[in-house]
C-alpha cells in the first residue's frame, strides 16, 4: 500500500501561534487542501496524518480539545468522500525527548507496525515545516515542503508554493 503522510497544522488546516490554539474551536481548511486530498486518493494513495501536538503536554490545549478538532477534521473530510486511514499524533512537550515527535520517525514507525503492507518506497511525506522534510529524508521517502525544502541537497525533496501544487508531482 502506498501512503501519503500528511502533516496537519499548516498543511491541511490553518496553523496558529501556540498560545492562540487555546481558543480555537473549529478547524479552518487551507485553500486547496480538500481537493488535493481527493486527488491523492484518486491516484491510489492512502492518507495518514502525522502531527506534532506538543501543545497538549505544554498546556496550551487539553487532550479533549485536540480530539475535538481532529474529529471535526475527519467528519468534514468524510463529507467530501475523503477517508483518512489513520491519524498519529505526538502529544509530548518539546523537552520530553520522545521518539515520536517529528523529525524523529516514531509516528511513521507506528504506522508501519499497524499497517505492515505500507510500501515506503512508493509513499511520501508532505508538510509545511522543516521537521516534515527532515522526517522524509530520515525515512528515505519523497518529501514535499510547502514553503520549505529549499537548501536540502536531496533529490527526493520538492519545494511547493502551496498544497495544490502537489498533484502535479504524484
Amino acid at each position: 500500500m502506498k501512503v501519503a503522510f500528511f502533516d496537519r497544522d499548516g498543511t491541511i488546516i490553518e496553523d496558529y501561534p501556540d498560545h492562540e490554539w487555546t481558543s480555537i474551536m473549529h478547524p479552518v481548511f487551507i485553500d486547496g487542501a480538500i481537493n488535493t486530498l481527493k486527488e491523492v486518493i484518486s491516484k491510489g494513495y492512502k492518507v495518514i496524518i502525522v502531527t506534532n501536538q506538543y501543545i497538549i503536554n505544554e498546556g496550551y490545549i487539553t487532550l479533549e480539545q485536540y480530539h475535538n478538532i481532529s474529529d471535526q477534521i475527519i467528519r468534514e473530510l468524510k463529507i467530501h468522500d475523503i477517508d483518512v486511514l489513520d491519524v498519529f499524533y505526538c502529544p509530548h512537550a518539546k523537552n520530553e525527548g520522545c521518539q515520536c515527535m517529528k523529525p524523529r520517525n516514531g509516528m511513521i514507525q507506528q504506522a508501519i507496525e499497524k499497517y505492515p503492507n505500507i510500501k515506503l518506497k512508493e509513499s511520501f511525506m508532505i508538510g509545511d515545516s522543516a521537521v516534515d522534510i527532515e522526517l522524509a529524508i530520515r525515512m528515505k521517502i519523497k518529501g514535499f515542503g510547502i514553503g520549505v525544502g529549499a537548501g536540502y541537497e536531496d533529490d527526493n525533496i520538492v519545494q511547493l508554493k502551496n498544497i495544490s501544487e502537489l498533484v502535479q508531482y504524484i
